[in-house]
């Protein structure tokens, strides 16, 4: 049965989506803009901030629905610009190291909602 993930520990969702949704042991977070979920509003700084309010609002996502970062299978990661390639990749192993990183893809998006700098997406899956 799909259930519908909702946590005021991640910005509400913006538009016509679920900030995640499970499906059995399976979840599937929706792209988390690098919004503070109590003010909806950037922090301050560039990529390495925006990097880390996004991840952190993913792993929100992913622990109100009985998962976590360690159980995450892929990401997908949408970048304003690829030049910022280098410094999202130092955050982003902060939060998922080489010897247990998740599949992932990354690329360039012609522009993200609200001109974020980066979006990500992830599958995870729930302990038992």
């Amino acid at each position: 049965m799909k259930n519908i993930i909702t946590t005021e520990a991640a910005p509400a969702a913006i538009g016509p989506y679920s900030q995640g949704v499970s499906y059995g042991d399976l979840v599937m977070t929706s792209g988390q803009l690098p919004l503070d979920p109590l003010t909806m509003a950037f922090p301050a700084g560039g990529i390495k901030e925006q990097t880390r309010q996004s991840l952190l609002n993913v792993k929100a996502v992913l622990e109100q629905a009985g998962a976590s970062l360690d159980t995450v299978l892929k990401t997908t990661c949408f970048l304003a610009k690829m030049e910022d390639f280098a410094a999202f990749n130092e955050v982003y192993s902060e939060f998922f190291d080489a010897n247990g990183a998740p599949a992932r893809s990354c690329i360039q998006a012609g522009k993200l909602p609200k001109d974020a700098l980066v979006e990500i997406e992830a599958i995870a899956y729930k302990k038992k």
